[in-house]
């Protein structure tokens, strides 16, 4: 005959439920998580049964394997749980002229050359300096100075003459053009 993997299993868990489940409640300060906690710490527990000689020990191992998965559940807890805040994480909301700033500037970098482009966004976006700029487009820095000059003046050349309307909503809309 088998021997029962349930021996003494159900004594136990009558036995010691109420203290784990206090124990929990100690380790995470919430009833209901503390249930949770002691029903994955008796399902740990009674996988190993079986394998558990001295049952003597088992006060110190049911111990051992509830903090385990106290700690393990909470460094997971970091990356899967929603934390509430007093705040919005949302960013404000930009003000229109910021916005509209920000699209004039990227129209007006489509209109320079690769290089160009890549010089003025090395340099202003990412805030490198001209030998960095430089050894990542793999030139010298006097080619750098130069084409950020020449970008530069293209830049206030189209933004002097492209102005951004104060309202886009005030423009009538494009018409179309039918061919005869």
């Amino acid at each position: 005959m088998e021997p029962n993997p349930d021996d003494g299993f159900s004594q136990y868990v009558k036995d010691v439920r109420s203290d784990l489940r206090r124990r929990a409640f100690l380790l995470c300060g919430d009833w209901f998580e503390a249930d949770d906690l002691t029903q994955k710490t008796l399902v740990k527990v009674f996988l190993q049964w079986p394998h558990l000689d001295n049952r003597g020990t088992l006060t110190g191992f049911t111990r051992t394997v509830m903090i385990r998965i106290y700690i393990s559940d909470r460094r997971a807890a970091r990356w899967s749980r929603e934390i509430l805040v007093a705040h919005h994480p949302e960013p404000e909301a930009v003000e229109r002229d910021h916005f509209d700033d920000r699209l004039l500037l990227l129209s007006a970098l489509d209109r320079l050359g690769h290089r160009q482009r890549a010089v003025i966004v090395l340099r202003y976006w990412e805030h490198l300096t001209v030998r960095e700029t430089a050894d990542a487009l793999g030139c010298s820095p006097g080619t750098v100075r130069s084409q950020a000059s020449r970008a530069l003046s293209t830049l206030r050349t189209v933004l002097q003459r492209d102005p951004l309307p104060e309202d886009p909503g005030d423009q009538d809309p494009p018409q179309k053009r039918h061919k005869p």
